[in-house]
């Protein structure tokens, strides 16, 4: 049972507009950046949502590593592809003019990919691929990162947890969208065990020792230190299919990065030799496929929604209440929290006071009652 308080969709969205605008950032890009930030709340997916917003974007907005203002370029283009120089501006922004040029230029060809370098956070991958879906097409996109996760054998952090997201459109309420981490964890979702005062499980992180650890704060501190590293899915080794995690966070990081000729793994760590902030300098690829340039995008619906339903109905294991597809948890999250708005522990309502007091905004939260 949700014993945090909620505070309005409608009241967030205001506030971290008028928050953003006042760090810099344009009143359109704004309204964009919020509205990703608060879609993971609505789809429960709080690593990625309110819990980002002041320390992974206000915080590197005035500490230089997030330029407020996206100046975006076109390296190169054709009928189905881009390659944009996000400038080191908002990754949002970058990324939603990205899908709106592929999702036209698959409209016209069927297919269409592109990539932004220079870039920083993007939220939500699945955000990107839900655009697509809306369209009626397949989505798909993922993300470099700065290095937390080590390679199969290794201890040390090399790659970021690097989503590999698909959204697909189906003739169910929700889409079939597939958003998760190639490692078992990220980092956002240890920062917010952090914010919540719990351990992260035992398995999800390899110390130099080859061990793992539990204290979430001294996770996130030791792994900014190099001294430890998360594992992707499958966890330490081969015997559990470590390596195929493995695989997949390597395959983002190839696409991310030599697709556009952008940095990879400690490159992007936001840190100079000297320890000393730099631009993060990401890298993203997304990818739409329009159903209808092969058997019809109603056909493609139906067909996806009858394998859902599909595996769905199919037999459960004892104790299991019932089996989920991708999306559908999400879904019921927002059927959830639709007219009650978003739940915020005591971290963000401390965060949420004091950017309103620095900043001199009218705004009262239902929790200071």
């Amino acid at each position: 049972m949700e014993t945090r308080p909620y505070v309005s969709w409608e009241l967030m969205n205001n506030f971290m507009i008028d928050v953003f605008k006042a760090y810099g950032v344009p009143e359109d890009d704004a309204k964009i950046c919020a509205d990703v930030l608060l879609e993971s709340d609505r789809r429960g997916i709080e690593s990625h949502g309110c819990n980002r917003f002041k320390p992974i974007y206000l915080d590197r907005i005035k500490n230089g590593t997030l330029l407020p203002v996206t100046k975006i370029d076109i390296v190169k283009e054709t009928p189905t592809t881009v390659v944009m120089d996000a400038n080191n501006g908002m990754g949002m922004v970058a990324s939603y003019k990205m899908m709106e040029m592929l999702i036209e230029k698959a409209r016209q060809y069927g297919m269409a990919g592109g990539t932004i370098f220079n870039s920083t956070h993007y939220g939500i991958a699945g955000y990107w691929t839900t655009m697509a879906e809306k369209a009626g097409m397949i989505g798909i996109s993922g993300t470099n990162a700065r290095p937390s996760v080590a390679p199969t054998f290794g201890v040390e952090p090399m790659m970021g947890t690097n989503p590999f997201t698909f959204t697909i459109p189906t003739d169910e309420e929700f889409p079939f969208n597939f958003d998760c981490a190639t490692s078992i964890v990220q980092n956002g979702k240890i920062e917010f065990y952090e914010r919540m005062g719990k351990p992260t499980p035992a398995g999800l992180v390899v110390t130099k020792d080859g061990g793992t650890m539990t204290d979430s704060g001294q996770i996130l501190k030791d792994m900014r230190a190099g001294k430890c590293a998360l594992l992707s899915i499958g966890g330490i080794g081969e015997e559990t299919g470590g390596y195929k995690g493995y695989g997949f966070t390597t395959i983002v990081e190839i696409l991310s990065s030599a697709l556009a000729g952008g940095p990879f793994m400690k490159e992007l760590s936001g840190k100079n030799p000297d320890g000393s902030n730099k631009m993060y300098r990401l890298g993203h690829f997304f990818f739409v496929i329009n159903p209808e340039f092969f058997m019809g995008v109603d056909t493609f619906k139906k067909t996806a929604g009858d394998i859902c339903r599909g595996l769905r109905a199919s037999e459960k294991a004892p104790g299991a209440d019932r089996i989920y597809t991708a999306g559908e948890k999400e879904y019921l999250a927002w059927q959830d929290r639709k007219d009650k708005g978003v739940p915020v522990g005591d971290a963000i309502q401390k965060e949420l006071i004091g950017l309103r007091d620095e900043l001199k905004l009218p705004y009262h939260f239902p929790f200071e009652d």
